[in-house]
């Protein structure tokens, strides 16, 4: 393979920091220019909770609206892309990316914020189990974590395959009401 693949499924080893970042920027610079897109982008070196690297790809552009369309998949697909791409060139690195587009993450967060909030409600209410419709992981991982944070109420993925359905269900014994 010669050219734009051997770049990206070239030889096995482990990264530096630049090396992944480098790998990071030679592709995505390949791919906009190979598909047409008028896309920018910023890459930031960040260390995760885990102390592992996490390169951080923030995109802007004219086209910005096809990568941020269908719910951010296109945003997911070439994350998970990229984490492939790395992951095969470096196998024994561990380098996370992750991807954004115009602060899209944040509004995506938000509104499923609101959303589990007007559900947790509902689930209070009335006393009974609620259900979110069936999302990928990363977004049912953000409700979880948020819905950890109120002891009211607890939350579990239901479903078989990738896209699950989420469980809200109010706390039978509330250890606050017993201590009141």
């Amino acid at each position: 393979m010669t050219g734009f693949f051997s770049k990206l499924f070239g030889g096995k080893k482990e990264a530096s920091q630049s090396e992944a970042e480098a790998l990071v920027r030679t592709t995505l610079d390949g791919l906009f220019e190979k598909a047409g897109f008028e896309l920018e982008f910023g890459i930031n070196n960040e260390t995760a909770e885990s102390g592992d690297l996490q390169l951080v790809v923030e995109i802007s552009g004219e086209d910005r609206e096809l990568i941020r369309g269908k719910d951010g998949q296109m945003i997911d697909s070439l994350q998970l892309f990229l984490r492939r791409v790395v992951q095969h060139h470096f196998p024994e690195d561990r380098t996370n990316i992750l991807i954004d587009c115009e602060g899209f993450r944040e509004e995506s967060n938000q509104a499923l914020f609101e959303l589990a909030d007007k559900l947790k409600g509902i689930a209070l209410e009335k006393g009974k189990s609620v259900y979110f419709r069936a999302m990928p992981p990363r977004d049912r991982k953000v409700i979880h974590q948020y819905l950890a944070g109120d002891q009211r109420v607890r939350s579990r993925s239901i479903g078989e395959g990738l896209y699950k359905k989420i469980k809200i269900y109010p706390v039978k014994n509330n250890p606050q009401e017993e201590n009141a």
